[in-house]
């Protein structure tokens, strides 16, 4: 079924375009069980939690940092947690370098698997980023070749403004300069993609992958569409 009366697209990109709807917190885990890190899923969870509340209110990543940059300064924050907080032995290797390894090398697979739909999609469509990341967005869409696709970028860092509040949303749409209701967002997260989205009057597509919370997997979706591959996005637009 293809959406009507749509003039432009809001993209999320985090478990968006660089996952294939698969939360970050999956990323990682796996990348954990990989290189064979000696912590309980539990362990992890808290790590993760902690990190991505430190990298929120501290200035760690900086403007120029790429996204391999960006991975080694998350989980080494991650590791000193568990470490830290004896999940992990003080004198346990640092795992940063693989684990980050392997989750640029499992971004770089996903970007290029997304690049022909956004090749598609540019041809008939403008399009925004909308995204919760550090200050440094622009720098890792250059980095995997992605930056020209997108028309401006909505970041949270630089507007203030962080999602789920719906304001982020809207200030996507005017960047397009179109009516909300000719808008679609697509985004992977119910709760801070989809929800406030359909707050902000825009129609909404949900990349269903999978998730972290399970809240996500709500039964009665408000989503104008659901996907559950990002390549999907050629059937629905």
């Amino acid at each position: 079924m293809k959406l009507e009366n749509i003039k432009g697209i809001l993209f999320d990109y985090g478990a968006t375009i660089d996952t294939n709807g698969k939360h970050w917190a999956e990323v990682l885990w796996d990348a954990y069980q990989q290189v064979n890190v000696p912590v309980s899923r539990e362990a992890f969870r808290e790590a993760y939690v902690y990190g991505e509340r430190y990298l929120a209110t501290h200035k760690v990543i900086e403007e120029k940092d790429n996204f391999y940059e960006l991975l080694l300064k998350k989980t080494s924050l991650q590791i000193n947690y568990l470490k830290e907080n004896f999940f992990l032995s003080s004198e346990a290797q640092n795992y940063s370098q693989p684990i980050s390894e392997i989750c640029y090398g499992f971004v770089k697979e996903s970007i290029a698997n997304a690049i022909p739909v956004l090749n598609y999609l540019y041809e008939k469509y403008p399009m925004v980023l909308v995204s919760n990341f550090y200050g440094n967005v622009e720098t890792v869409l250059e980095d995997f070749g992605i930056r020209e696709y997108f028309k401006s970028i909505v970041e949270s860092a630089i507007v203030n403004v962080r999602k789920p509040d719906p304001a982020i949303f809207t200030l996507g749409v005017n960047e397009l300069n179109l009516p909300a209701e000719n808008v679609v967002v697509v985004g992977d997260s119910y709760t801070k993609d989809i929800l406030p989205a359909t707050s902000a009057g825009c129609k909404t597509i949900w990349l269903k992958g999978i998730g972290w919370d399970e809240k996500e997997n709500t039964e009665n979706p408000v989503a104008s569409g659901i996907i559950y591959t990002f390549t999907d996005l050629k059937e629905i637009l």
